[in-house]
């Protein structure tokens, strides 16, 4: 993966000034280590008339699948021989755009502090990138960079320079020009529009990727006539992120031409505006009520069993009491979403240690899953056909047996408190039944007897004094003490 950036000079503003403004001396050849591989700087001419750098990144695909290996793109559990045989190595894409951003950072903030006159000259400059992906076609490369002020040559790549008749790849050959443009604008517009024509990014796109484009995108997309497509591509479609940039991108929009602050702007609602505070949703006051649970029983070592994309293992992760988390699913696509949701290409190696995700299936003893301290079913059961659950009863608490066990299920009989749901229905698709809160005793009373646990009942959300609460929870646990004297016996 290649790009060169050329300038040209006079001997009273020399080419050679590019080495400062990029704070990498033209003399050295350099190696700078990333995450997917090396990246390497070196210039092939620099003389006071012509000066070139260029980025040479080395993609490591073997260690780009390692490095997320079971998390996220790139490690998903079902993906295949195209990690390792892709254009990665070869064609630019956000991989490029994040060693732009690592290895010229100063450049890119228009910071130059050996010579703070240089970062607001503009410079003739000329970006060379010999194979780029583009969504799209060459077409669509003019759209995106000409507004921009450059010259914009885009080559289609043939597929095959032989066979002709293939027609041309999703290529091209990229050769850029403009004398009005500075340097940090130049590397703005690259580490965004690279990975929009590439139309992918090896990497999950979480919130902090809006602020990241509004920061490169300052003075020139807020009035690009391809926004939307630059927004929604570059935060690979996630709807919920690009309403928000293009909402925040009208925002600096309307203040610009209104030559005022974007704070001007956005005050319908003062900072010490105090708003009725709304109650937590459902889903936050179980996943409280999960973790008050297993504090109390000193909890250490904890299953999610069911994990679903992943929030209960993510709230566990931030308290450093859990020192071993499994999220367990029989779903590959959640387990994906999981992976996404918590990061685990980007986390540190001590909280990767803490967390595992597996793939596996409740109707089926696992070995993988004894030894632990708890066991959490949140919303599970009911997602189970009848006939399924003596399996699942058995695989938790006969098989893996952990000292506790906490289950939470809806309660029935509170859903006519619910609005919205129709008489009769129950509050899922997939809910294969919905149990009122003697039958959850029944149940959970049953399965505590026939495998030595005691279990206490505990309401979770707001208990209504004639149909109980929305979820109700069972805490398990083993009775320890009885097994001992078993076995004494």
């Amino acid at each position: 993966m290649f790009l060169t950036l050329t300038t040209t000079g006079t001997p009273e503003r020399p080419a050679t000034d590019l080495g400062y403004l990029l704070h990498k001396h033209p003399g050295k050849s350099q190696a700078f280590s990333t995450s997917f591989g090396t990246a390497h700087v070196l210039y092939p001419e620099a003389d006071a008339g012509r000066c070139t750098a260029a980025l040479l990144l080395e993609v490591d695909a073997v260690a780009l699948v390692r490095r997320g290996k079971g998390k996220g793109r790139g490690g998903a559990p079902d993906a295949a021989l195209a990690q390792y045989v892709n254009d990665r190595p070869y064609a630019a894409s956000s991989l490029l755009a994040v060693a732009l951003s690592s290895v010229f950072s100063s450049a890119m903030r228009g910071v130059c502090h050996a010579r703070p006159e240089l970062p607001d000259r503009p410079l003739p400059l000329r970006v060379e990138v010999p194979s780029l992906p583009a969504r799209g076609g060459a077409a669509l490369v003019g759209r995106l960079f000409k507004p921009l002020g450059w010259d914009v040559t885009a080559e289609p790549v043939p597929l095959d320079e032989r066979f002709p008749e293939w027609g041309d790849s999703r290529y091209v050959r990229l050769v850029l020009e403009a004398d009005t443009l500075t340097l940090a604008q130049a590397l703005r517009h690259l580490y965004v529009l690279l990975p929009v024509l590439d139309d992918a990014k090896h990497y999950w796109v979480a919130p902090d990727e809006v602020d990241k484009l509004l920061r490169a995108g300052e003075g020139w997309l807020p009035d690009h006539p391809e926004q939307k497509l630059i927004t929604s591509r570059y935060l690979s479609r996630r709807w919920s992120l690009t309403r928000e940039a293009l909402e925040r991108l009208e925002l600096v929009r309307l203040a610009e031409s209104d030559d005022s602050e974007v704070e001007d702007i956005d005050n319908a609602v003062a900072d010490e505006t105090e708003t009725e505070e709304k109650p937590a949703p459902l889903a936050v006051q179980r996943r409280d009520a999960i973790l008050t649970a297993l504090r109390a029983a000193g909890a250490a070592r904890v299953l999610d069993l069911g994990c679903g994309q992943g929030q209960l293992v993510q709230a566990l992760l931030k308290d450093p009491a859990f020192t071993e988390i499994v999220g367990l699913d029989v779903s590959v696509r959640a387990l994906t979403i999981a992976g996404r949701r918590l990061k685990l290409d980007r986390m540190g190696e001590r909280q990767a240690a803490r967390v595992k995700l597996l793939q596996g299936s409740l109707a089926y003893t696992d070995s993988r899953l004894k030894g632990y301290d708890a066991a959490v079913l949140s919303e599970v059961v009911e997602h189970v056909d009848p006939p399924r659950l003596p399996a699942l009863e058995y695989a938790v608490f006969g098989s893996a047996r952990p000292r506790t066990v906490l289950v939470t299920t809806p309660n029935v009989e509170y859903n006519v408190r619910w609005e919205s749901l129709p008489a009769g229905h129950v509050r899922h698709g997939d809910h294969r039944f919905e149990w009122t809160r003697e039958e959850f005793r029944a149940w959970a009373a049953a399965v505590a007897e026939r495998h030595g646990y005691g279990v206490e009942f505990v309401p979770v959300g707001p208990d209504d004094p004639e149909v109980g609460p929305p979820t109700q929870m069972a805490v398990f646990a083993r009775d320890v003490t009885g097994e001992k004297e078993a076995k004494a016996a």
